[in-house]
Protein backbone atom coordinates (compact mmCIF):
# COMPACT_ATOMS: atom_id res chain seq x y z
CA UNK A 1 0.00 0.00 0.00
CA UNK A 2 1.59 3.22 -0.95
CA UNK A 3 2.26 6.19 2.04
CA UNK A 4 1.51 9.84 0.89
CA UNK A 5 4.37 11.87 1.78
CA UNK A 6 2.05 14.03 4.38
CA UNK A 7 1.78 10.57 5.94
CA UNK A 8 5.16 9.54 5.99
CA UNK A 9 6.35 12.49 7.81
CA UNK A 10 3.36 12.37 10.52
CA UNK A 11 4.46 8.93 11.23
CA UNK A 12 8.24 9.52 11.39
CA UNK A 13 7.16 12.32 13.14
CA UNK A 14 5.61 10.37 15.93
CA UNK A 15 8.18 7.80 15.95
CA UNK A 16 10.98 10.23 16.61
CA UNK A 17 9.68 11.52 19.71
CA UNK A 18 9.04 7.68 21.10
CA UNK A 19 11.55 6.85 23.54
CA UNK A 20 13.90 4.11 22.02
CA UNK A 21 13.63 2.22 25.55
CA UNK A 22 10.06 2.11 26.70
CA UNK A 23 9.30 0.66 30.14
CA UNK A 24 6.69 -1.41 30.80
CA UNK A 25 3.27 0.24 30.40
CA UNK A 26 1.98 2.30 33.07
CA UNK A 27 -1.70 2.30 34.06
CA UNK A 28 -1.32 5.80 35.01
CA UNK A 29 -0.11 7.12 31.76
CA UNK A 30 -2.25 10.01 30.36
CA UNK A 31 -4.74 9.48 27.53
CA UNK A 32 -3.97 10.63 24.15
CA UNK A 33 -6.42 14.15 23.72
CA UNK A 34 -7.82 13.88 20.30
CA UNK A 35 -6.17 17.60 20.13
CA UNK A 36 -2.62 16.45 20.20
CA UNK A 37 -0.56 17.14 17.27
CA UNK A 38 0.14 14.07 16.76
CA UNK A 39 -3.19 12.41 17.18
CA UNK A 40 -4.19 14.96 15.12
CA UNK A 41 -1.64 14.29 12.27
CA UNK A 42 -2.88 10.87 12.27
CA UNK A 43 -6.57 11.25 12.46
CA UNK A 44 -7.07 9.66 15.88
CA UNK A 45 -10.17 10.01 16.94
CA UNK A 46 -11.14 7.88 20.55
CA UNK A 47 -14.28 6.00 18.65
CA UNK A 48 -13.84 4.85 15.56
CA UNK A 49 -17.22 5.27 14.36
CA UNK A 50 -16.51 8.98 14.22
CA UNK A 51 -13.53 8.54 12.28
CA UNK A 52 -14.51 10.84 8.75
CA UNK A 53 -14.64 8.21 6.31
CA UNK A 54 -14.41 10.74 3.60
CA UNK A 55 -10.63 12.48 4.80
CA UNK A 56 -9.63 8.53 5.45
CA UNK A 57 -10.67 6.32 2.92
CA UNK A 58 -8.38 3.32 4.29
CA UNK A 59 -11.01 3.07 7.29
CA UNK A 60 -13.44 -0.10 7.49
CA UNK A 61 -16.00 -0.42 9.82
CA UNK A 62 -14.55 -2.74 12.61
CA UNK A 63 -11.07 -1.71 12.65
CA UNK A 64 -10.20 0.00 16.46
CA UNK A 65 -7.01 0.41 18.28
CA UNK A 66 -7.28 -2.76 20.03
CA UNK A 67 -7.37 -4.97 16.58
CA UNK A 68 -4.44 -3.23 15.21
CA UNK A 69 -0.50 -4.73 15.17
CA UNK A 70 0.50 -1.50 17.18
CA UNK A 71 -1.81 -2.16 20.07
CA UNK A 72 0.02 -3.09 23.32
CA UNK A 73 -2.80 -2.68 25.62
CA UNK A 74 -4.33 -6.25 27.50
CA UNK A 75 -6.81 -8.13 25.48
CA UNK A 76 -10.22 -6.72 26.83
CA UNK A 77 -8.73 -3.12 28.54
CA UNK A 78 -10.56 -0.16 27.75
CA UNK A 79 -7.55 1.60 27.21
CA UNK A 80 -3.51 0.43 26.66
CA UNK A 81 -0.25 1.90 25.32
CA UNK A 82 0.65 3.00 21.46
CA UNK A 83 4.06 3.61 20.17
CA UNK A 84 2.68 6.17 18.11
CA UNK A 85 1.62 7.87 20.84
CA UNK A 86 4.95 7.81 22.81
CA UNK A 87 3.93 7.20 26.80
CA UNK A 88 0.11 7.86 25.95
CA UNK A 89 -2.48 5.67 26.43
CA UNK A 90 -5.46 5.04 24.08
CA UNK A 91 -8.49 3.69 23.86
CA UNK A 92 -9.23 0.35 22.65
CA UNK A 93 -11.90 1.54 20.66
CA UNK A 94 -9.88 4.33 19.03
CA UNK A 95 -8.69 4.57 15.45
CA UNK A 96 -5.77 5.90 13.65
CA UNK A 97 -4.54 6.14 9.98
CA UNK A 98 -1.36 4.37 11.52
CA UNK A 99 -3.73 1.37 11.62
CA UNK A 100 -2.48 -1.77 10.44
CA UNK A 101 -4.41 -5.34 11.22
CA UNK A 102 -3.27 -7.73 13.49
CA UNK A 103 -2.03 -10.79 11.63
Amino acid sequence: MPCSRRRFIAIAAALASTPVFIEEARADAPMVSESDPTAQALGYKANASQVDKAKYAKYQAGQSCSTCQLWQGKAGAASGPCPMFGGKQVSSGGWCSAYVKKA
